[in-house]
């Protein structure tokens, strides 16, 4: 039996690093509500969220395999809690290896113009090259973990940056940008059991998602297909990212993961694209391609 556990506040326990971390209501709530995602992406599976399974005998069943939204030490705290077998789940070593990965600092040589600081005084340095910058948190999602400066610094601000900075190591500042739409590359990176000679290692592209968000936090995905967004940029330089994005996964991200991957990308007003995050997790814009693929 197959077992998917739907664990959207996955990005806050990567935030938070610790096996016994306790996420903000809102997002047990969400997945209590939306476990049912899962089953969109796995329809012959037993979906559930994490905050279901002390209802669940997993220790006494017959799964074989446990798949989450996303693997992170809190979700495996809760698993073995639950009686699942350690054979079933990732080392403390894996876990902190795809931890790392998903530091924002990881996806940087994609993003020529921006940064890690490393604190105060590098934060006034940004200001005097331009007066709008975006921080964010090295680790953060939902919308969290975002600041936006405008000219100067305040309080509030220096305050957020030395803790971000001793918490997470660095912040990574990124100029405020003219966006007129958030989509994303979804890919699926396969398992390559070790061959001689090698396989190369190639990302599967799975298609693009475009979404809506506000303030940095998911609103919906537009429900086009993938011939209707790559027409509608088709005079950006989306297929030059791609491209750019794909070569870079190949060498840098899929020697140490395995498993759904999506790379969310900002469209601006003078048609350029720029990369703004790598997820190694599921994603609402995969869940979005499974519902096309039923509608149609």
């Amino acid at each position: 039996m197959h077992l998917c556990i739907f664990n959207p506040e996955h990005d806050l326990c990567l935030a938070s690093g610790r096996a016994l971390y306790i996420p903000p209501r809102s997002a047990r709530d969400f997945a209590l509500r939306d476990s049912h995602l899962m089953q969109t992406l796995y329809p012959d599976a037993l979906c559930c969220s994490a905050y279901d399974l002390p209802s669940f005998k997993i220790q006494n069943s017959e799964f074989n395999t446990i798949t989450p939204w996303g693997w992170n030490l809190t979700l495996k705290h809760q698993l073995l809690k639950a009686g699942a077998p350690a054979g079933l789940l990732p080392s403390d070593d894996r876990l902190a290896t795809l931890r790392a990965l998903q530091h924002r600092t990881t996806v940087l040589p994609l993003q020529p113009d921006c940064r890690a600081i490393y604190n105060i005084v590098e934060a006034e340095a940004l200001l005097r090259e331009q007066p709008h910058w975006v921080l964010k948190a090295p680790w953060s999602g939902a919308g969290r973990g975002l600041r936006w400066l405008h000219s100067h610094l305040s309080e509030i601000d220096r305050n957020w940056i030395a803790k971000t900075v001793s918490a997470q190591r660095c912040v990574i500042a990124e100029p405020r940008r003219d966006v007129v739409a958030d989509l994303a590359l979804e890919y699926n990176c396969p398992f390559t059991p070790s061959h001689s000679p090698p396989l190369p290692l190639t990302p599967q592209f799975s298609g693009y998602s475009l979404f809506r968000t506000g303030h940095g936090v998911y609103k919906e995905n537009v429900m086009w297909s993938d011939d209707e967004i790559a027409r509608h940029f088709a005079d950006t330089d989306l297929q030059a990212v791609r491209t750019r994005v794909e070569q870079w996964l190949a060498a840098n991200i899929l020697p140490h993961y395995h498993g759904p991957l999506g790379v969310d990308l900002m469209a601006c007003a003078d048609g350029s694209i720029h990369v703004a995050e790598l997820n190694l997790r599921h994603t609402m814009g995969m869940v979005a391609h499974e519902r096309l693929k039923i509608k149609n």
